[in-house]
């Protein structure tokens, strides 16, 4: 940590001149003691103050939730990448958004879970992107850690699957401080419980669920969207030493959200966020 900060005020006459540099001196402060906070659990972010998450994968032009996704956000310098994972029928994990495969491949129809691994990775799920995609897979959990380790974060989205069965296989990485975990309250305190060292992500979703889940479960990271986002959601964050990351509308909300101090941004545009930050800063 560098030299502590020192200003200096001049004996003002206004009062409301003092209450000014008072105020921002508070601010200052408070903007310290957080960083310094997330800090000792989070890197900090490579494109300014805020964190870019890849929601996905980079996916423009390249299928969602594969590893060839995932690459190019490695390779864009994205902060961390977010997965979504789910069980198969034979007690493997997979990243995969939908709860079918139906979107994903004209080879079958169901339930993810009522799939096998190998059943799983045999569908083409790359050519409804472009022919050039057609041995893209669904990506395996393990192949993923492995792809991101010590280049990425992963924002771990906890469609379906058991706590319990994902920890040994952070934990034999040495990854528990590189996933932050977004999940249900319930899922959160098992990854609390099972995992100390790990970094749970709880979503209040509506503000005024935010000072109960603030004061009861007292998190470091704390997850959202836009549509329940405001100047004041993150202040209360910021007053209880934890970031806030967002799950954007498009590119027309970042400017308005870091104005208001945001921490993160969750996108489908993680090239154009990251040259967005870029320019700004």
């Amino acid at each position: 940590m560098g030299p502590p900060l020192i200003v200096l005020i001049p004996d003002m006459k206004g009062t409301s001149m003092r209450k000014c540099m008072l105020l921002f001196l508070f601010l200052i402060a408070t903007g310290a003691v957080i960083a310094e906070q997330v800090a000792s659990i989070l890197p900090p972010p490579r494109h300014g103050s805020v964190y870019v998450v890849a929601h996905r994968g980079a996916h423009e032009g390249i299928p969602e939730n594969t590893l060839a996704a995932y690459r190019k956000a490695i390779e864009l310098g994205a902060d961390y990448v977010e997965i979504d994972v789910r069980e198969t029928k034979d007690g493997r994990f997979v990243s995969i958004h939908n709860s079918t495969v139906d979107g994903y491949t004209k080879e079958a129809k169901g339930p993810v879970k009522d799939f096998t691994l190998a059943e799983l990775r045999a569908l083409d799920i790359g050519s409804r992107v472009g022919p050039q995609w057609k041995e893209e897979r669904i990506p395996l959990f393990e192949d993923i850690l492995d792809l991101c380790k010590g280049k990425i974060g992963i924002y771990l989205d906890l469609k379906n699957a058991p706590v319990e069965k994902l920890i040994p296989f952070i934990k034999a990485r040495g990854m528990e401080r590189q996933i932050i975990w977004y999940a249900g309250l319930g899922e959160q305190k098992q990854v609390r419980d099972l995992c100390p060292e790990c970094i749970p992500m709880p979503d209040p979703g509506p503000e005024k669920m935010l000072g109960k889940l603030l004061e009861r479960f007292k998190p470091r990271v704390v997850a959202s969207s836009w549509g329940n986002m405001s100047e004041s959601f993150i202040k209360s964050c910021h007053q209880a030493g934890a970031i806030v990351i967002m799950d954007d509308d498009g590119p027309e909300c970042w400017e308005k959200v870091l104005g208001w101090g945001l921490d993160g941004i969750q996108t489908d545009h993680p090239e154009a966020l990251i040259k967005f930050l870029q320019e700004r800063k």
